[in-house]
């Protein structure tokens, strides 16, 4: 694999002209053009999450593939919507499905749900920067993460956040200077200890986050450990065994 400093900057140098080149692949097309020639049939819920192609396009869309398979749960999370802040999408400590159920928001909108850019193009654009970040992996797991990262980060106001998916704690363990080992200690432990480490207030300002994932690139490299299972690791929708965990986690304390 090239160093992750090297192949993020193949990436993010150009992004625009790298979005493309995915979006070209004959793949992507394929499934892309299924995708937004099959939503704007879509009236509910049901019809969403029983087309398996359409319903694993959208949930890749977010890096939540490797849950396509739980309907149930997700059905759950559409139902309830996101304008209750005790729905059951607001529990959820990955603020992932939130943002999945307010683009599909049947809850809401009812049949004209799937009307809406964010839900047409905006799903679209998701899933090729998904795909660019996925091949990435192919050339460095760090660099993956790095693009990963970067594109989370701005939405993160919470280290609990961070705890919630595994590529972010990852992350923002290697920034922190933690081994990965702190995975072990007690949830409120571990966001004490990021609090105190990590500036999470820069991760909105772009000049400061570039300098933490050039920061993170570098460390990767420095350390030049093997990282093979982190790739496979995103690949089943960055820890969901994981994210589960805090799930119940969030819904024991009444969310984060």
């Amino acid at each position: 694999m090239q160093s992750a400093a090297a192949s993020y900057r193949f990436y993010a140098q150009n992004l625009p002209a790298a979005l493309s080149r995915v979006s070209a692949q004959p793949q992507v097309g394929r499934d892309t053009a299924y995708y937004l020639a099959k939503i704007e049939t879509v009236k509910t819920v049901d019809e969403f999450v029983n087309d398996r192609r359409l319903f694993g396009y959208a949930m890749k869309a977010f890096g939540l593939e490797s849950m396509t398979f739980a309907k149930a749960f997700m059905r759950k999370a559409l139902e309830g919507g996101v304008d209750d802040s005790a729905s059951f999408a607001n529990q959820l400590a990955d603020r992932r499905y939130r943002d999945f159920v307010e683009t599909f928001n049947f809850a809401r909108y009812g049949e004209t749900a799937t009307v809406f850019d964010r839900a047409r193009q905006g799903v679209v654009d998701r899933y090729v920067r998904q795909t660019l970040e996925e091949q990435a992996g192919q050339r460095s797991d760090a660099a993956r993460l790095a693009l990963y990262f970067e594109r989370r980060a701005p939405e993160i106001t919470s280290p609990y956040q961070l705890l919630a998916d595994s590529a972010l704690t990852k992350v923002a363990q290697t920034l922190a200077g933690l081994p990965a080992s702190t995975s072990a200690l007690d949830i409120d432990k571990q966001a004490e200890m990021l609090k105190a480490r990590l500036p999470i207030a820069d991760f909105k300002d772009p000049e400061k986050l570039q300098r933490l994932v050039s920061r993170f690139v570098n460390l990767s490299d420095a350390q030049s450990e093997p990282q093979t299972g982190v790739n496979a690791l995103l690949a089943r929708g960055t820890g969901v065994d994981q994210n589960l965990f805090f799930t119940l986690q969030s819904l024991r304390r009444g969310g984060v």
